[in-house]
């Protein structure tokens, strides 16, 4: 399925982002609008799957940073220190405190010290933590799975190798800003 530049999907119907276009384009016909079709759409597509993924979460009483500290922790079946959980999940260091804080005393990660660095802690899932993960992610999985079915498996490769492509080179140049 491909969409023509000025926005039309396969039904003719334009998006959100091909009107905000049409309207850029009327206001600063001399601007190249090219870059804003792709990372509009992106952004818009990221807030409409956020706002729907995060309905399990909120009936087991989860933010969404929380669920990816949880899941970061489980996905990596070991221990991680607040700064690998960091970077893990693209939070910073305070707000990976303030969330660990909230889910130790949900009783979903505990905490230890270090044996030789009392000024390092590792964090670890409980078993409550790791149910409630494994209970939540194949509802999030089941959910990703209808909001792709109208693209079939080709249009969901090439996407998915898109969006990889992007996001690599995105987060070399981030990278390098970091440093």
């Amino acid at each position: 399925m491909t969409a023509s530049p000025a926005g039309a999907g396969p039904s003719g119907r334009d998006d959100t982002v091909a009107a905000v276009v049409r309207q850029w384009r009327a206001v600063h016909p001399d601007l190249d609008t090219g870059p804003m079709e792709i990372i509009g759409r992106v952004n818009r597509c990221a807030a409409l799957l956020q706002q729907a993924e995060d309905a399990p979460l909120r009936r087991a009483g989860l933010s969404r940073p929380e669920f990816d500290l949880l899941g970061a922790l489980r996905r990596t079946g070991h221990e991680l220190t607040p700064g690998e959980l960091a970077r893990e999940t693209f939070s910073s260091g305070a707000a990976v405190t303030k969330r660990l804080k909230q889910l130790t005393e949900r009783g979903l990660v505990e905490r230890r010290g270090d044996d030789r660095d009392r000024r390092v802690t590792h964090v670890r899932l409980t078993d409550t933590g790791r149910a409630l993960v494994d209970g939540i992610l194949p509802e999030q999985l089941a959910y990703e799975t209808t909001v792709l079915a109208d693209l079939d498996t080709a249009g969901q490769g090439q996407l998915a190798a898109l969006l990889g492509e992007l996001l690599v080179r995105l987060e070399g140049r981030l990278g390098a800003l970091r440093v």
